[in-house]
């Protein structure tokens, strides 16, 4: 059974009891099965001695020696792995605002009493490691087989508001309904989650694209709850719009969520998803019983980089992301030299690409034939790829240093622009990429600047 060494659980239970907490023994009730990924609980241990118990084993990190968290990574040849090791935390109230509390840790406290402070009752149930013996003072286990989410006190949104944001996150991943009260506590405290920082609001966003089926159901949970125009105020303004015409069936709210959950679970793709129509409400206009939305996806690109620049993503992320929305719109009726050309721009994401446009055909509701085009576009891509001609330019034959001997030219803007033009020529033939081809074009292309 995976978790921590062996060795070292026959240190620690002479004097103190050890307990897996949290997300692992969730899991375990739902599935049967055991994960890698664990916490612990430890009581009646002080925090210096634990320490002293487990650095003969791994490497020790404090997580702030206020909050009673032990990163702990068992030395292993294989393997690498990390396990949250705790001690038992009580809140204290040290106000009326939704700050004012303090979370303090204290090995004299039972398992019961940090279990009492946890988000929701599937995530306050604990398993002793000595007996297997369950830990479930707030019906946890009952809410499993109900398969509904509460909160194991009142004040749980309050004490972290990104707790709702977990809540319509474990909704969508495990498809369970929020029980009515604790929704009625999140609508009430939904204007919090303005207090929690980007990186933390990420993190969620993408354990709700990575981890459900349908992350669907957890944005329109976020929609209904009041959750939304704060963490996605762009995507609010989709709901309701309404897109009128042949193509689609649903309004652009609807169809954006069912193209997410007809994605794989990609989180570039997923994002693509997300960003792809967000501004249809901005290029809106009707024509006859239509309606035309020019322009969007290039709009949209810009957009979905400013909301994830604000949500703190990686700039890896935001440019794939980007270059996803901004050519989500292309066609498939093109040439050979048109094809190479749409290979070059999706800048080696052709595949993720194509993935978008499948699901946002899917997610239009008028049938799949528009599906079955682009499996058979698909099928030219593969070809003209195995046929391997340059999409590049570090598929032409003569690079920036054979330009500047041959010309006798110094470093500049300049040879990016002679390389851009024979790549050019060379997606238009790809015989044409041959060094003696390339040096007269290039000698030809600078006559003609002169």
């Amino acid at each position: 059974m995976p978790g921590l060494p062996e060795k070292l659980v026959k240190e620690i239970l002479p004097k103190g009891k050890l307990y897996e907490v949290g997300g692992a023994v969730r899991d375990f009730l739902l599935s049967g099965k055991e994960t890698e990924e664990k916490d612990y609980l430890v009581t009646a241990i002080p925090l210096e001695e634990l320490t002293a118990l487990l650095k003969p084993y791994g490497k020790v990190d404090l997580v702030g020696k206020s909050f009673g968290v032990i990163k702990f990574t068992p030395f292993s040849k294989t393997e690498r792995i990390t396990y949250d090791i705790a001690l038992p935390r009580k809140e204290y109230s040290t106000g009326l605002g939704h700050r004012d509390f303090e979370v303090q840790f204290d090995h004299t406290l039972k398992v019961e009493d940090d279990l009492a402070r946890r988000d929701f009752t599937i995530n306050a149930i604990a398993r002793e490691v000595a007996t297997g013996k369950l830990i479930d003072p707030f019906s946890g286990q009952s809410d499993l087989q109900k398969k509904i989410i509460r909160q194991v006190f009142p004040e749980a949104f309050l004490e972290d508001p990104l707790r709702m944001l977990r809540a319509v996150q474990f909704a969508a991943r495990f498809e369970f309904e929020i029980q009515p009260i604790t929704f009625q506590s999140l609508k009430r405290n939904a204007h919090l989650i303005n207090s929690v920082s980007p990186e933390r609001i990420q993190d969620e966003l993408n354990k709700l694209l990575l981890k459900a089926d349908r992350p669907s159901i957890g944005f329109q949970l976020m929609q209904t709850s009041g959750l939304l125009r704060h963490v996605l105020p762009e995507l609010e303004a989709c709901v309701g719009v309404d897109q009128p015409g042949v193509w689609h069936k649903y309004d652009v709210f609807e169809h954006t969520l069912l193209t997410i959950d007809h994605c794989p679970k990609d989180l570039i793709i997923r994002l693509a998803a997300l960003f792809h129509d967000i501004n249809k409400p901005q290029t809106r206009v009707l024509v006859g019983d239509g309606a035309t939305f020019y322009g969007h996806e290039i709009i949209g690109a810009r957009t979905a980089e400013k909301i994830m620049s604000r949500l703190r993503y990686s700039n890896e992320i935001m440019n794939a992301v980007h270059l996803l929305v901004e050519k989500h719109m292309f066609t498939t009726n093109v040439t050979d030299k048109g094809l190479r050309r749409l290979i070059k721009k999706a800048e080696g994401r052709i595949f993720d690409l194509l993935e978008l446009r499948k699901a946002d055909i899917i997610a239009q509701g008028r049938g799949d034939a528009g599906v079955k085009e682009i499996e058979e576009f698909e099928k030219s891509v593969r070809e003209e790829l195995e046929h391997r001609p340059p999409f590049g330019l570090q598929d032409l034959k003569v690079d920036g240093h054979i330009i500047m001997q041959k010309f006798n030219l110094s470093p500049g803007p300049v040879i990016g622009k002679i390389l851009n033009h024979l790549l050019e020529k060379v997606l238009d033939d790809p015989d044409f990429n041959q060094e003696e081809l390339l040096l007269q074009e290039a000698q030809s292309y600078l006559q003609n600047q002169r």
